[in-house]
């Protein structure tokens, strides 16, 4: 029996943001005939409601009408009137529970085993089988006998178990010889003596799980389930866990495992593994409008939070890639109402982060500085305060850049000052502020030189003069002084 794998939410970029095509979405509605044979379950189930129900569980749309499911069901109609008129069928509980099992193999019903083919029409068409199918033919004969027997789920197997004379009876439905594994069994020529044996060696499963007919039956959804998602047709498998869950929408005493899942947790995991697959090709509008449509009619509101969370993130991380800002926020205020207020924030503070970033770092002028600081003065509530002053700072220095180029390095010293009054110390400053002094130094002091070297002395002096006032005590431009005092 195959595992019900569980695909996890990925986080995959691919289509853009704006509506194209829609994904046509699976059914979420009942198929009819589960609700039927979930009805019918209520007042006991006969082998010809089995019957019925494991072709329809198979993918025969309609077991009980003419054309193609109706020639299934009359094979296994077929079978169990044969079993039935068999003249050497005995009459005790365990004797008929062990010719069951010669039965399938003997009439060649049971002629290949294959490890996925789970399905009856599939059995019923070419003998190929694996422990569901064969288990599920299995229990259809015992009902037809009058025999009682469980389904036996384990991890990775499904067998019967037959309850006869007081006795539990393991039945590998798989094995021609397995009747009771763990017993050896005599084959004897006509007159009685024994010619051979065979022995099937009983199992030790650590955990076991009785299930009912209709649960055993379920299983070949299971097995369906699995087949369909690993060649990700995620669309196909949703319907196929609505139908397992509405047959099994009566109450047992099972007890749901990882080996035999809940029936409404299996619909959710499909409902979810297909919205997965839907991000993971990049259709993060149809899985947004997947959870529109699927939320309200199996609700989990954990699961649904992060499954909004994970494709809209995922659109916007595609959009900010692109470059396209405008766009990314569109699609933020689009699906406002999928969020709740933190996750707006959470996903807003993302979205400015990475717009400004870019912004920041696509700075070329000083008028772009001058809007990336106008942009950061306005966007405070969207931004982490460090991250902000991070980002204020950055530009604060390129607009200092700009402005010594253009005003020279006085007016870009004034600038810094200010900057360093208005947002506190921090080292980007302290080194652009130092640069532009000493840049300013060296101005002043080539000015005194080429006054001096003109021999404009009285110029030369009025120029220290000033550069004192500007940097009083500078070391340079008081050995400009002595020089220049030196030639009155």
């Amino acid at each position: 029996m195959n595992k019900i794998s569980f695909l996890f939410i990925l986080f995959i970029l691919g289509c853009p943001f704006f509506l194209g095509a829609q994904s046509s979405f699976p059914s979420l509605k009942k198929d009819p005939l589960a609700v039927e044979y979930a009805q019918r379950a209520k007042s006991g189930m006969s082998w010809e409601d089995l019957a019925e129900i494991s072709l329809w569980a198979s993918g025969v749309e309609n077991p009980a009408a003419q054309g193609s499911g109706g020639r299934l069901a009359f094979l296994l109609k077929n079978a169990v009137s044969n079993l039935l008129a068999e003249q050497d069928l005995p009459p005790g509980e365990r004797d008929r529970g062990e010719y069951i099992q010669e039965f399938m193999f003997k009439k060649q019903l049971l002629k290949r085993y294959s490890e996925n083919q789970t399905r009856m029409d599939t059995l019923l068409d070419n003998g190929n089988y694996n422990c569901v199918s064969s288990a599920v033919l299995y229990a259809i004969f015992a009902k037809a006998l009058g025999l009682d027997v469980r389904g036996v789920v384990t991890k990775d197997h499904v067998f019967i178990k037959l309850i006869a004379e007081g006795r539990e009876i393991d039945i590998e439905t798989t094995n021609r010889y397995g009747f009771e594994p763990g017993n050896r069994k005599e084959f004897h020529d006509g007159f009685g003596s024994a010619t051979g044996f065979a022995y099937v060696p009983a199992h030790n499963y650590q955990s076991r799980t009785d299930i009912n007919s209709l649960e055993l039956i379920s299983l070949i959804f299971n097995n369906r389930i699995t087949e369909l998602e690993r060649a990700s047709r995620f669309a196909e498998a949703v319907p196929l866990a609505i139908s397992r869950a509405e047959l099994l929408s009566n109450p047992t005493d099972t007890k749901y495992s990882n080996f035999f899942a809940d029936p409404q947790k299996m619909v959710m995991d499909r409902i979810f593994n297909y919205g997965a697959y839907l991000i993971k090709q990049g259709k993060e509008n149809d899985a947004l409008l997947w959870a529109d449509i699927a939320s309200p009619l199996y609700p989990d509101p954990v699961r649904w939070k992060e499954f909004v969370n994970a494709g809209l993130n995922n659109l916007l991380l595609k959009l900010v890639r692109a470059k396209r800002f405008t766009d990314a926020w569109n699609a933020l205020a689009a699906n406002a109402p999928r969020l709740d207020a933190e996750d707006h924030k959470r996903l807003g503070a993302m979205l400015a982060d990475a717009d400004l970033s870019q912004k920041v770092s696509a700075i070329k002028t000083a008028k772009d500085a001058d809007d990336v600081l106008g942009l950061l003065k306005n966007s405070p509530a969207l931004l982490p305060a460090g991250r902000l002053r991070e980002m204020t700072i950055y530009t604060l220095c390129k607009k200092a850049e700009f402005t010594a180029q253009s005003g020279g390095y006085k007016t870009a010293i004034a600038f810094i000052e200010t900057a360093l009054k208005e947002h506190g110390p921090d080292s980007r400053f302290d080194n652009l502020l130092k640069a532009f002094r000493a840049n300013r130094v060296a101005e002043l002091h080539n000015a005194f030189a080429e006054a001096y070297n003109k021999k404009n002395f009285e110029n030369a002096r009025a120029l220290l003069e000033d550069a004192l006032g500007e940097f009083p005590g500078n070391s340079q431009l008081l050995r400009d002084k002595e020089i220049a005092d030196k030639a009155r």
